[in-house]
This record gives C-alpha cells, sequence and structure tokens, in this order.
C-alpha cells in the first residue's frame, strides 16, 4: 500500500493532466482550443508581417528565387 501512495503522490500531476486530457477529448472541447490557438498564431503572424514589412517582402523574394 505504500508504494501506492508514493506513486499517487510522485505522479500527481500526469495523473491529474491524463484526467483533464480525457476531458477534454470526451467533451469535444479540443476543437475550440485549437480554434482559439489558430487565431492567436494569425495575429501574430499578421502582426509581425505588418511591422516588417519590408524584410518579410525580401524573404520572400529571396526564396521564390531559389525556388
Amino acid at each position: 500500500m505504500d508504494s501506492f501512495k508514493e506513486f499517487i503522490t510522485k505522479y500527481k500531476g500526469a495523473i491529474i493532466g491524463i484526467i483533464i486530457a480525457i476531458l477534454i477529448l470526451c467533451t469535444r472541447l479540443y476543437q475550440l482550443i485549437i480554434a482559439i490557438v489558430l487565431i492567436f498564431l494569425g495575429a501574430v503572424v499578421g502582426n509581425y508581417v505588418q511591422q516588417n514589412k519590408y524584410e518579410v517582402k525580401e524573404k520572400l523574394k529571396n526564396f521564390i528565387d531559389r525556388l
């Protein structure tokens, strides 16, 4: 019984993470999380491109020339 208690105390965070992951999968909440992450990434990329127009333009030009 002591080894079981040690296991639980040692891996408490992993067990909680597994339970949360199962709940997210069962409720299909992962679709919402993926959508929010994609929106956030789109905003970050858009802001970077807007702030660094000329650098991005040059990098794209060089990349296309290599192809």
